[in-house]
This record gives structure tokens, sequence and C-alpha cells, in this order.
């Protein structure tokens, strides 16, 4: 069998064969055609990036990400510092979750030296870099770059700060890998990821990587409490909200000796089941939205200190109940009459002064932070990036919720609202550009694969005169007020959307 030219497959090519344009014929059913390979050519996939280079430049985001970056070396055979993290932001961007997906962009011809860099280096060139990061102070470097593209939006009005833990399944003998909670692959050793969220942006606050049985309260207190401590008090969130994980005497101390407001859940342990069984028939229940019914008491639970507030909810079950014993491999049908009422409870703790429904419905919203997790674990890089030493993990979890939240800023100033990145890549990102230069001009050529390519074609040229608008009036301008104009034109709404209408004092 003979690869191309006269040579044997698997015959090395002599270096002054390979070089240049190879060409060979293929038959297809439309006819023979030739195809051509050129390595030099100066061409992308990711075709529509320059834009968000351009936003990346005027706002000042990447060459303070450059600048601050504590990486240092000491060799001059060693890339350069722009080089390493370039490649980083280009993988993250392009949807890769592994080291090793970082040789399919290595000829990209085109958005390297967009973003001011001379090559795109390897897989292991990035690695050894994230090593020599000194931990303490990637992880500081890292938490502020955080910051600076998300504090405008924390002055902007009352917002509430979403946190909560998710399980990254590991498959070898990392560091921190431990067998604990992991509802998906139980057995399976593990991360544990504990992020905080801005809600109804979508923006990530902060992310902790920890071992995969640190994810109590306890655990995740010290890195919750850090962060909402270093905020100034004019921009601390109005309320705290979380899953059950945090409805303990430790977290709700915590919060109120810094008069904070929360809201988390209760679990239905013998103490919350009494409560449930004395308000059943002696409570005044009131519609709590949804198909729920919800009424408040007092209750002060074994290891509290203190009495506090609770919201009861309770909705009626309507469809066919299913019970299991998995371990005898038993599984039935509850057969009740029609007379009887089947309800699922839920149980809130709060020091909100707001009525039942408002509580209620405050606390359902929460369900979009499931959605933060999701994206970033399966369209992004929060699933991968895994390396032996829990540092590098550390820092690669910053990093790509980093560059998650630059493009989430990307795609809200292009479209005005939230795309995940399954959508907004193939629609603001990928599509076919060919760099030529004539003239001491340097064009691209882009060609869409998208059905709506006209309409985003529109909208990155609209994106574009707001980009020199902000070039030409806010060139003088620090970062941080750049990012206010950047922050007020994604989040059009934003003055008002987390002062939730409506808002009354509980009765009383």
């Amino acid at each position: 069998m003979y690869g191309g030219g006269n040579h044997l497959m698997g015959e090395m090519v002599p270096a002054e064969e390979s070089t240049g344009i190879e060409r060979v014929g293929v038959e297809t059913f439309g006819g023979k055609v030739h195809v051509e390979w050129d390595p030099q050519a100066a061409v992308t996939p990711m075709g529509q990036l320059p834009f968000f280079i351009e936003f990346l430049k005027i706002s000042g985001l990447f060459e303070k990400f450059i600048g601050e970056c504590p990486l240092v070396y000491e060799s001059p055979n060693a890339p350069a510092v722009r080089d390493v993290l370039g490649t980083l932001v280009l993988s993250i961007l392009a949807g890769h979750n592994r080291y090793a997906h970082i040789s399919s962009i290595r000829f990209d011809g085109v958005n390297p030296g967009l973003l001011g860099m001379e090559k795109v280096v390897s897989e292991d060139a990035v690695r050894r870099a994230m090593k020599a990061i000194d931990e303490q102070a990637g992880v500081a470097w890292l938490d502020s770059q955080l910051r600076i593209c998300t504090e405008a939006a924390l002055s902007a009005g009352s917002w509430i700060l979403d946190t909560d833990t998710t399980v990254k399944c590991l498959y070898g003998k990392q560091e921190g890998a431990v067998v604990s909670y992991n509802p998906t692959k139980p057995g399976r050793p593990s991360h544990n990821y504990h992020s905080c969220f801005m809600a109804n942006t979508r923006l990530a606050l902060t992310v902790e990587v920890n071992h995969g049985n640190q994810h109590t309260c306890n655990h995740v207190m010290p890195s919750l409490w850090s962060y909402y401590d270093s905020l100034t008090p004019e921009k601390r969130p109005a309320v705290i909200r979380g899953d059950i994980f945090l409805g303990n005497e430790g977290f709700l101390s915590e919060a109120e000796s810094r008069n904070a407001r929360y809201l988390t859940k209760l679990r239905l342990t013998a103490n919350v089941k009494r409560l449930i069984e004395k308000l059943f028939l002696g409570a005044d229940w009131v519609d709590a939205g949804h198909g729920f019914q919800g009424t408040e008491a007092e209750l002060r639970l074994l290891g509290w200190t203190r009495e506090r507030r609770v919201i009861v909810t309770r909705r009626k079950i309507n469809d066919n109940i299913v019970m299991t014993d998995d371990s005898q491999l038993h599984f039935a049908f509850v057969e009740a009459s029609e007379m009887m009422s089947r309800y699922e409870y839920a149980v809130l703790v709060t020091n909100l002064p707001y009525e039942v429904l408002t509580i209620a419905q405050l606390y359902r919203d929460r369900a979009d932070v499931e959605n933060c997790f999701d994206e970033l674990k399966n369209q992004w890089g929060w699933g991968g990036y895994t390396t032996h030493d829990l540092k590098r993990c550390r820092l690669a979890s910053r990093m790509v919720a980093l560059v998650y939240n630059w493009w989430s800023l990307f795609v809200r100033l292009a479209s005005g609202k939230h795309h995940e990145s399954i959508t907004s890549r193939p629609l603001l990102l990928n599509g076919v550009a060919r760099q030529t230069k004539h003239a001491g001009q340097t064009i691209l050529t882009l060609t869409s694969h998208h059905a709506k390519s006209s309409a985003v074609r529109s909208v990155l040229q609209a994106l574009n005169a707001f980009l020199n608008y902000l070039k030409i009036n806010a060139e003088q301008l620090q970062i941080v007020d750049r990012m206010k104009l950047i922050i007020q034109r994604a989040f059009n709404f934003l003055p008002g959307c987390f002062n939730p209408s409506g808002l009354l004092p509980a009765p009383g």
C-alpha cells in the first residue's frame, strides 16, 4: 500500500518533499476533487474570535491578566508568559477540558497573533508553567482577576449571593481524590468544588477546590466568609442563599454575627418533622406560588442558640407514588384512596422580613445556580484540566471561571442575554477565517456556517461600534471605570433586577 507520492505507508517522507503545498486526488460522488494541505496558511476555525479579542483589549482585562501574573522564568529559552497564558485562554475558549487538547489549536494562524502572542505553546509547556506558579500567589492573582470583572456589578444595586458545592469525578490517584458523597457515580473518588455566583447574572465570584470529602458547611465557610468580609459594606449581598448544607448553627450564627441576611433549607430531621405535624392542621396555609402552600413559625432545634423564623411549604402530590427497597429489589406502587391527600414538604430558615410567597419564590429562583454548574462542568473545563497535584487543579478552576466570566460578559454585550456556550460558541465564536495582508492592511475574510450568520454579523457590527465608542471616550479611564460602562451595557436591566417587585414585610 502506498501513501502520498511514491512512498510506502508508514515510511518517513524526506523533509524536502514535505514542504510546500501537497495535493492528492480523491474520488467522490461529485467527481474527482484535488485536496491540498497548506500548514502555513493563516486560517482559523474560530474566525469570530477577533471581536472577543477587541473586547479584552479595550476593557483592559487581558493586559491586567498578563501583567499581574506571578509566573517568572529564569531560563532564556523559556516561552513568554503571554504565550503560555494566551494558549490556555484559547484552549478554554475552544471548549477543551484536557491539556492534551491544546494540540488541536497549535496551528491557528490568526488568533495568537491578534492576542499579541508569538506562538501557541505545547501542552507540556502549559503544565510546567502552572506547576511553576507559587500556589498562594497564583490563587491571589486569579481571585483578583475574578473580582475585577465582577465588582462593578456588585455596586449596581441589591444582589443575591448564591453558594453551593458540586462534585468533580476523578479517574486516577490525584491529590485530594477521596471517595465521599457522589450522587451520580457512588464509589468514585472526586474533588469538591465550592463556588459563589451572583444571582441572575451567572457571573462566578469565587471557586475553591477541596478534597472530595470536604463538602460540609465547616469546609466551605472559610472561603465564603473570606470573600464576604473582603467586600465593602455597600457591595455586600442583600441575601446569602444556599442549599440544605448551610442549614446549621455554624453558618446561621456566623451570618447573624455579621448582620447578614440569609435564606437556606433545613433537613427534615425528627424535630423538623414534629413542627410539620404541629402545623399540618393548626396553621393558616397561604398561597406560596407554583402550586405550593406556605406558613411560618418559630423553631429552635437542638444545638441552636436561638429561635429562628422558618417557612414551611407544601405541595400536593397528584401522581402515582412508587416505593422501592434497593436491598431487596422490591418495587411497588402505593395505592391510596382518592380521599387521601399526599404532600411534599420543604422547610426554609431565614431572617428576611418578607412574606411567605416572596420567600418561597426567592428560594425557587436558586435553581438557576444549578445551570451554572452544568454549563461550567459540561461545556467548559471544570470537569477537566486535572493533574496529580491539587495546586494546579485550584489554579485551573479559577482560570476557567475567569474566561467563562469574560465570555459571558461579551455574549451579553452582543446579544443582550446569557447564552450557554453550546449555543454561543457556534453563534459568536466559530467560523472559518483567512487572513491576508496587502498594502499595510491586515484583512480577515470570514465565512460563518451558522444559519443566523446575517443576524450575527449585524450584532457584531453593533458591538464593534460600542467598543470603538468606548475606546474613544474612555481611553483615559481606569479599568474599574471601563468595567462599569461595560456592565451597564451588558446588564441594562441591572439597577432593578435584584430588588424583586412586591417584597412585603412579614405580618407583625
